[in-house]
């Protein structure tokens, strides 16, 4: 049963939240030293971790923050779909540093499990709780600009994690001050790691299928084509191309054959496809080669092909 899909997006200002991008940083680099400071003189490898993960949450910002300037630059003649895939391009970055913070936190795990050191409880909850406050407040700089870009959202993300990260670290450093459980220590490094890599691999595959000119995942490719051999005049529509510009744009690109004797309304057909793919998918960039029945294709194919 087809449904409609729209692609309705909210359009906000692009220069919007430069200002809570730059907060962010400057606060998250703030926290990294003290965290690296507090880790050592505790002897805490869990607040290391955070400290690691909270100094990539400051870098994925300076990442989404920079790309965020460079999608705004206009196309040219060298990439005439402009920049707005420098956003894509830093959050493949970003959660490709995310998978590899997270392997290294548990191989950093296992060694402290083999030779376990000591741990100062109370330094590594005083610490970590500053540290949940300044991640808390990091996600809320960048929340509402999370929904509207790949981008930020996996800035955004890396600081989720952090706050998770936070919250196990203040909860094994009262394990240690109340039981003694050096053993947490390690045990709650590899909860956050395996967090981070949970997390990481299930978006990357969206970012990547993007980099791929994969299609849109919210759209089902058939129905497209469908829908616009649903407009009359149309004989058939093949050799499409159906594929995601950056996040919010998509394009299709498309063989259409046009019935016997219509060739004379040709131009009026290609332009109610090009309405229909609007106003039922959002696609708004449609390239269509026109074919008369008589010498279309002989071998034609739903997808691919020159």
């Amino acid at each position: 049963m087809p449904h409609d899909h729209h692609h309705h997006h909210h359009h906000i200002d692009p220069n919007a939240g430069d200002g809570r991008l730059i907060g962010a940083i400057a606060v998250n680099m703030a926290l990294t030293v003290a965290q690296v400071l507090g880790g050592i003189f505790s002897g805490s490898l869990a607040m290391i971790a955070d400290a690691l993960h909270n100094f990539s949450d400051a870098i994925s910002l300076v990442i989404a923050a920079v790309a965020r300037r460079i999608a705004r630059r206009p196309a040219t003649e060298q990439m005439p779909f402009g920049f707005a895939r420098a956003e894509v391009v830093a959050a493949l970055v970003n959660y490709t540093s995310l998978i590899i913070i997270g392997l290294y936190l548990v191989m950093e795990a296992v060694l402290r499990f083999l030779s376990p050191e000591p741990v100062q409880g109370w330094l590594v909850v005083i610490i970590a709780g500053v540290a949940l406050v300044v991640d808390l407040v990091t996600a809320l700089l960048t929340y509402t600009m999370s929904k509207d870009s790949v981008n930020i959202r996996a800035a955004f993300l890396h600081n989720v994690a952090d706050a998770l990260g936070s919250l196990a670290v203040i909860f094994a450093g009262t394990l240690i001050i109340l039981f003694g459980w050096t053993w947490i220590d390690p045990a709650v490094t590899l909860l956050i790691a395996g967090y981070i890599l949970w997390m990481a691999f299930g978006e990357i595959g969206g970012v990547i299928r993007i980099l791929m000119l994969g299609s849109p995942p919210e759209l089902a490719p058939g129905e497209v084509l469908d829908e616009a051999r649903q407009v009359e005049g149309v004989d058939g529509l093949h050799k499409a191309h159906l594929w995601q510009i950056d996040e919010h744009r998509a394009a299709l690109q498309a063989h259409l054959v046009v019935r016997e004797g219509a060739w004379g309304q040709a131009d009026t057909i290609k332009a109610s496809v090009k309405q229909r793919m609007k106003d039922r998918f959002g696609i708004t960039h449609v390239v269509l080669e026109l074919e008369c029945a008589r010498h279309a294709c002989t071998t034609p194919q739903d997808w691919g092909g020159a």
